[in-house]
Formats: C-alpha cells, sequence, structure tokens
C-alpha cells in the first residue's frame, strides 16, 4: 500500500499496472490521452492482486493490492499498524487528510472515534502531546472513490475541517465515515443513501459520529429532505445513475451555496454503456455546464477504477 512520491502533487504516480500519468493536463473531453485530461492513458489498470488486504507496491508505486479488506466487524476491529516511533503522520496537502510513513506509506484520515473501526479498516496509532496517543484510519482507494482521486492526483478535494457536505449516494458509510473524520467535529456530513438495507449501517455508523446525519431518500426528490440539510459548502456525489446530472443539480440548487463546489464520481458503463469512457464523461461535462455548474478540473480514477472519472466544479447560483 505504499506510494513512493513524497513530494509534489501528494499522489500515486500509477503503478506498474495502472494507468500512467500520461500526457498534458488538457481540458475536458479531449482524446483518448493522458489521465488529466482525454481519457485512456496507458493501459487499464489491473486491480492487483486478489481480494483481501492490500499488498506491497508494484513498480514505482500504486496500491497492489484488490479492493481492501474483508468487510469486517464494526467494533473495535482487531489490530491495527502499529505506531509509536516506527510511523511518522504527515499531513497531505489536503487539509484534513494524512500520510503515515513507515514500512508502507498509508493514506489515513484521524480516526473521529478513537477505538472504533467502520468496516474492518486498518488503524495507525501514534505517540501524541502528554503521553497520550493519536489513532488514525487508513483510507483505502479501492474501496472509495475520493481517496481514489485524492491519490490520483486531484487538485481540489473542497472538502476540509469545519465544511459542511451534502454526500449523495452514501451506501453503507465507507467513504461518508472518513470524510467525517476530515471535517472534524465543527463540521458536519449529510449523508443521502435511498437503499434501506445500506441505511441500516450508515445509521449504526453515524451513531457515534454525531457529524453524519444519515437521510434515507431518494436524492431524486431532494424537497422531502429540506428541511434537514442547510447550504452547504461542497456536494459529493456517487450516485451511478444514467441521470446522475440531473440529480446533482437538483440537489445544487437547494442546497449548495453560491461559488460552492461539486465533486462527482461518474461511471460511464451507468450512465451509457454503448460509446466509449471518454464519450460519456464528455457529455456529462456539457450537462452539468448548462445546470451553472462550472468544471474545473477532470481526472480518471485508473488503477484504482475501470472506466470511471471525477470531476470537480464551481456552482455558480446566480447566472
Amino acid at each position: 500500500m505504499a506510494f513512493d512520491n513524497r513530494g509534489g502533487r501528494g499522489g500515486f504516480r500509477g503503478g506498474s499496472r495502472g494507468g500512467s500519468r500520461g500526457g498534458a493536463r488538457g481540458g475536458f473531453g479531449g482524446g483518448r490521452g493522458g489521465a488529466r485530461g482525454g481519457f485512456g492513458g496507458a493501459g487499464r489498470g489491473g486491480r492487483g492482486a486478489a481480494r483481501g488486504g492490500i499488498s506491497k507496491p508494484r513498480g514505482r508505486g500504486g496500491f497492489g493490492g484488490g479492493r481492501g479488506g474483508a468487510r469486517g466487524g464494526r467494533g473495535g476491529a482487531k489490530g491495527g499498524a502499529k505506531g509509536g516511533n516506527k510511523v511518522i503522520i504527515e499531513p497531505h496537502r489536503h487539509e484534513g487528510i494524512f500520510i503515515a510513513r513507515g514500512k508502507e506509506d498509508l493514506l489515513v484520515t484521524k480516526n473521529l472515534v478513537p477505538g472504533e473501526s467502520v468496516y474492518g479498516e486498518k488503524r495507525v496509532s501514534v505517540d501524541g502531546p502528554e503521553g497520550t496517543k493519536i489513532e488514525y484510519r487508513v483510507w483505502n482507494p479501492f474501496r472509495s472513490k475520493l481517496a481514489a482521486a485524492v491519490l490520483g492526483g486531484v487538485d481540489h478535494v473542497h472538502i476540509a475541517p469545519g465544511k459542511k457536505v451534502l454526500y449523495l449516494g452514501a451506501a453503507s458509510g465507507t467513504s461518508v465515515s472518513h470524510v467525517a473524520d476530515i471535517v472534524g467535529p465543527e463540521g458536519a456530513v449529510y449523508a443521502v443513501e435511498f437503499s434501506h438495507r445500506s441505511g441500516r449501517d450508515l445509521i449504526n455508523m453515524a451513531k457515534k459520529r454525531t457529524n453524519v446525519l444519515p437521510i434515507i431518500e431518494d436524492a431524486r426528490h431532494p424537497p422531502k429532505y429540506r428541511m434537514l440539510v442547510p447550504m452547504v459548502d461542497v456536494i459529493f456525489a456517487d450516485v451511478a445513475q444514467p441521470d446522475q446530472a440531473r440529480i446533482i443539480a437538483l440537489n445544487a440548487h437547494h442546497f449548495l451555496k453560491n461559488n460552492g463546489h461539486i465533486v462527482i464520481s461518474i461511471k460511464a458503463s451507468c450512465i451509457d454503456s454503448t460509446v466509449d469512457a471518454a464519450t460519456v464523461f464528455a457529455r456529462e461535462v456539457k450537462k452539468l455546464q448548462e445546470e451553472r455548474i462550472k468544471p474545473q478540473e477532470q481526472l480518471t480514477l485508473e488503477p484504482y477504477e475501470r472506466d470511471h472519472a471525477v470531476v470537480v466544479g464551481r456552482y455558480a447560483r446566480n447566472k
């Protein structure tokens, strides 16, 4: 689970099997060039080793393992990487996110509820001031689109301590729990999930992470939860629906502050499986522009996810 690029853009430069960072940064759409403009890049980014823990690095970085550890228990999961003098915690360039440097370099968030694991993730403890311990949770990019974007080198995620975040497509709360760690006790995460089964896990997670408000509703109908959600700084969306641009726009019009930001995970095959991914991404960007969302950044999520992209944009409430 190591990565090398210790300075610079704070992310992986791609494993030996992952898509290279390729050509110039480019704009939106573009050809099938480098990862940060057009889509495609080198290879399709293999998934690495078998399911189960994250293995040692391959090539020049990148996660070697599969999609992370088993979906473990929800209480204080056993063990975690041993910290102390062997692990050094450094702040990532994205505020509220950290790098644990040791035998392996790990992307981590500071555990809002020390001693508690959410989905069986590893935890790292280091010595704090006056003999205290500070605990961090390992953030696996194969389990979180947002972590994949961070390690892919996204310039801005706009999620930081004290921010209010509307999270659409919260599922069982794996990524939401890390967002809760990032925004901290002064921030808040309004987590919308339609599935009642996933919603149960989300609610259980929120019982201890009190800065998370679980909302079991359809994100297509924001008026149904308008009494629960204030104006927010950021909308993160991972809804994987053909009409996701419309869903995001509706929620932005209801809840996003003027000049607030959106971060969207786009899964090409969920929108249109009959055309190539780059075409799908370009169409979605155009739809967002029509809803007063100005795209600022776009990058693929390979090697962590195939045919996925993240788009970051700014919302103008008034034309």
